[in-house]
């Protein structure tokens, strides 16, 4: 995985269409509280990490959302632009993370200058991987089906290793992967 990755226009327009599928298949499922329609509710985020070719789209900054038509009970589908309500993007923030064990005051003065991601982000990314990502009941059931298995103390970079691709197909399944975590309440399974 490089860092390269998180500055290819196609690679966010890859994401915006999976994110557009997954909240087609989340309407499908119509709402969760009654059962009837679920309508389109985005709303604008502001992420970070954006090449500066697609930070000027609108629908990038747009957190794909539901909305039930009957009740009004929101519904947020998962995605592999934004992981939950971090500030970075999903990609910025799964690849950063990753270079971890790679990390050199040099590389993280690059980091922030090129990203405006402080070492102390870095750092609290890396505790989240190693402390709350372990303990999610997502992870307790999916790390069974990793093969071989992960090297906690080493993750996301250890994770992302087990994606094969080239370029950014490996970085996009990983993202598939992990996009139930991207939501208010995940699905296991």
């Amino acid at each position: 995985m490089k860092r390269a990755q998180l500055d290819e226009p196609k690679l966010f327009a890859l994401l915006l269409r999976i994110d557009r599928e997954l909240a087609s298949q989340a309407r499908a499922e119509r709402c969760p509280r009654c059962g009837n329609r679920l309508d389109s509710a985005g709303f604008p985020r502001k992420p970070r990490g954006l090449p500066p070719a697609v930070e000027s789209e609108p629908e990038q900054r747009c957190r794909l959302g539901l909305c039930c038509c009957a009740c009004r009970k929101r519904v947020l589908p998962p995605s592999v632009r934004f992981f939950g309500r971090r500030v970075y993007s999903a990609p910025c923030f799964l690849l950063i993370s990753a270079l971890r064990g790679k990390s050199t005051a040099r590389r993280l003065a690059g980091l922030h200058e090129r990203y405006g991601v402080d070492r102390r982000t870095v750092r609290r990314w890396r505790r989240w991987w190693r402390e709350v990502f372990v303990a999610t009941a997502f992870w307790r059931v999916q790390r069974g089906l990793v093969l071989p298995p992960v090297d906690e103390s080493s993750l996301p970079g250890s994770l992302l290793e087990r994606f094969a691709g080239e370029g950014s197909s490996a970085l996009v399944a990983a993202l598939r992967f992990l996009a139930p975590l991207t939501t208010a309440s995940p699905a296991v399974g």
